[in-house]
């Protein structure tokens, strides 16, 4: 991240822009906010506005990726898993474990539809502060809405990280298979 001050707000947001689409990991709204000088309420108002201007912004809880970031290179795959919410910490630390990225978590809810909420954990650490996030917040779990059931996108290096992601969720009895 350079030092120079953006100050005009289309030439900031233009900045906060080349800021996350050349960043390799997250930026938190307090990074942002002191490389540009400015509140973190005008970081959060800027991503929105760069948002409904077409830009691809995804927030996780390690901050804020541009799309292209967060569409790392390899492989996808869609798993359905199923367990209580006590046990999402051993899920997590399973999969990443594997060498997986968990992308995001996803459960079809019968008013609102699809339900998303991006995770982008990769670490173990990443894990460990998600779930210190999570107890702070005393925030619940999405999965809490369909009895236990939810899908996580997964990006791997390998179709054998994959494939060892899902023994590790067969292993442990959560995954859903057909």
């Amino acid at each position: 991240m350079s030092t120079h001050r953006a100050h005009g707000g289309t030439e900031r947001r233009a900045r906060l822009l080349a800021e996350l689409e050349s960043a390799s990991a997250p930026l938190r709204g307090s990074e942002l906010s002191t490389l540009l000088g400015v509140s973190r309420q005008i970081v959060v108002a800027d991503v929105a506005i760069l948002r409904a201007a077409g830009a691809s912004i995804i927030a996780t809880p390690q901050g804020y990726l541009s799309a292209p970031a967060a569409n790392r290179t390899g492989l996808h795959a869609l798993i359905a898993s199923r367990h209580a919410p006590a046990e999402s910490e051993r899920e997590l630390r399973a999969l990443v474990a594997c060498g997986v990225r968990v992308v995001d978590v996803v459960v079809e809810h019968s008013l609102y539809g699809e339900l998303r909420g991006q995770l982008n954990l990769a670490s173990q650490h990443d894990v460990s502060e998600w779930l210190v996030e999570r107890e702070s917040r005393g925030a619940h779990l999405l999965s809490e809405l369909t009895e236990g059931l939810h899908l996580h996108t997964l990006e791997a290096p390998s179709e054998a990280a994959l494939e060892a992601a899902k023994a590790a969720l067969r292993t442990l009895g959560f995954l859903v298979e057909a």
